[in-house]
Parts: C-alpha cells; structure tokens; sequence
C-alpha cells in the first residue's frame, strides 16, 4: 500500500496545495481510511504540518481515519429513524458484534458507524451496509442481516 501512496504523491510533482483534498480522496480510496503513515507523508510532501493535514481531513465527514471493516454497517440516528427506534438496532449491533462506533472487529469483517442521515426517512428505521440499503429494519432482523453477510465474505 506504501508504495501506491508514494505513487500518488508523486504524481503531484508541483505539490500545489489546492490539489490536497484531491490526494487525500485518491488515498483514502486505495487504503480504506487516512492511516497516520499517510497523513505524516502528506504532511511532508505538501510541507504542511500534520496538525494542518488531519485539521482539514477532519472537517470533511466522508474521511476516516480508522480501518473499516470488509462489512461497514451506517446506522441512521436522523429524526425519523431516532422515532423509529434505530436505538434499538444499534444495541443490537453492539451486541453482536461486540463492537461500537467507529470499531472494527477482530477479524476485519465488520465495522459500525452512527450517521445523521441516510436521507431514506420515508422507510425509516434505516441502515446501509456498504451501498446496500436495508429498509423499515427491525432490531429483530439485525442477526439475519449479519448471518447473510458472514455468508458472503
């Protein structure tokens, strides 16, 4: 992975600044997430302090900053799915997984994250799992969802 981060700096021989969010998304898609590794050589190749790199990474929600699992579950906590119980759903998917917020577990396979919004309020309680979208989910249903997709993997 190293090497494909050098390649993509390097790409960037003039290391004009406004081309960063560019990197940082180009990276973040190879990786998975900005590792430290990566923002500390950003961070030199922009000579810019780290502090300034991960301050404006940070402000952009769509960058992570830790692994995800091969299986990353979104749980919608907007209005609608907040009064739809999606509180529930994710008990239940702590549960399971034994795993919280913005963790992944052991095995990689699968990692949690609490939205604002998955802009589905119409068919609320919402969760997505990668780009799938599962509807009206019931805590009930979130063993069969996670048996499916250990299935998959």
């Amino acid at each position: 992975m190293a090497s494909n981060i050098d390649e993509i700096l390097e790409k960037q021989n003039n290391s004009d600044r406004s081309d960063l969010l560019d990197v940082l998304q180009e990276i973040q898609e190879i990786e998975g997430y900005l590792s430290e590794e990566t923002i500390i050589k950003t961070s030199l190749h922009f000579k810019m302090a780290t502090a300034k790199i991960y301050g404006i990474a940070s402000f952009y929600d769509h960058f992570k900053f830790t692994q995800q699992g091969k299986f990353h579950i979104r749980v919608c906590n907007g209005t609608a799915c907040h009064l739809s119980h999606s509180s529930n759903i994710r008990k239940e998917i702590e549960k399971l997984l034994k795993i919280q917020h913005g963790q992944c577990t052991r095995d990689g396979l699968f990692s949690i994250e609490y939205v604002s919004c998955l802009s589905a309020c119409g068919i609320s309680p919402v969760i997505s799992v990668n780009k799938a979208y599962y509807t009206l989910v019931k805590a009930s249903d979130i063993k069969g969802i996670i048996e499916n997709l250990k299935a998959e993997k």
